[in-house]
């Protein structure tokens, strides 16, 4: 009876001990034994992780239109139409000093009549002349007559927008002079300040106009 509780004492030792010994085996005291028994797992937390994919998507770049497309959308453009039909169009070949000169001199139409005028109160033909290029400090003479001598007297296949036109208007002496604003074909149109109507834009193919013509003059090369 006492070896059959002896025997039983070893058993229960054994088995006790085979059990921690189960257990002990169970413990990972290394990064090495996790890696060997597949359950290391990264330190990272699931805020770094998804702190991570974050900034991978803010890394990436969007993908770019095609070609086409943006070949597309720029025809799809729409075009603004800033011509007016009282806008007076300036030859592409004038320079831009006499654009300008002419946009001046066109700030002015409507303006009354005044002889001897020199500005907005009202102006003579020679005073709109004389008072539009002196504000880019060139001067001109004071009268018609006068201007009619300075620059270059031009064969008509030669005339261009900004050049001097000239009229004998008293007996046979010129005494009205304009600045040329258009030119189609044998027509010219001018601006100048007439008596009546006051700074207003002509043809040469109106009656009076076209009798009184006497010269062209360019006063800028």
């Amino acid at each position: 009876m006492a070896k059959l509780k002896y025997i039983a004492t070893i058993i229960l030792i054994l088995t006790i001990g085979s059990t921690a010994l189960a257990q002990s085996s169970k413990i990972v005291t290394s990064k090495e034994q996790a890696i060997k028994k597949g359950i290391y797992t990264s330190p990272l937390s699931d805020n770094a992780v998804a702190s991570t994919s974050i900034e991978k998507a803010k890394s990436e770049k969007p993908k770019s239109s095609s070609r086409k497309e943006a070949k597309k959308k720029e025809n799809k453009t729409s075009v603004i139409n800033t011509t007016n039909d009282d806008d007076i169009l300036i030859d592409k070949e004038s320079n831009y000093l006499i654009e300008q000169l002419i946009n001046n001199a066109s700030d002015n139409l409507g303006t009354r009549y005044r002889g001897g005028g020199t500005s907005k109160d009202g102006f003579d033909c020679s005073g709109l002349l004389f008072s539009t290029f002196k504000k880019f400090d060139i001067t001109l003479p004071r009268s018609s007559h006068e201007m009619a001598k300075i620059g270059r007297v031009l064969n008509q296949d030669e005339y261009k927008v900004g050049d001097l036109i000239f009229f004998k208007t008293v007996s046979r002496r010129i005494s009205h002079v304009g600045m040329i604003t258009e030119i189609n074909g044998d027509e010219i149109k001018f601006i100048h300040s007439s008596t009546s109507l006051g700074v207003i834009i002509s043809s040469t193919k109106e009656a009076y106009y076209q009798k009184t013509f006497a010269q062209v003059n360019r006063v800028l090369e």
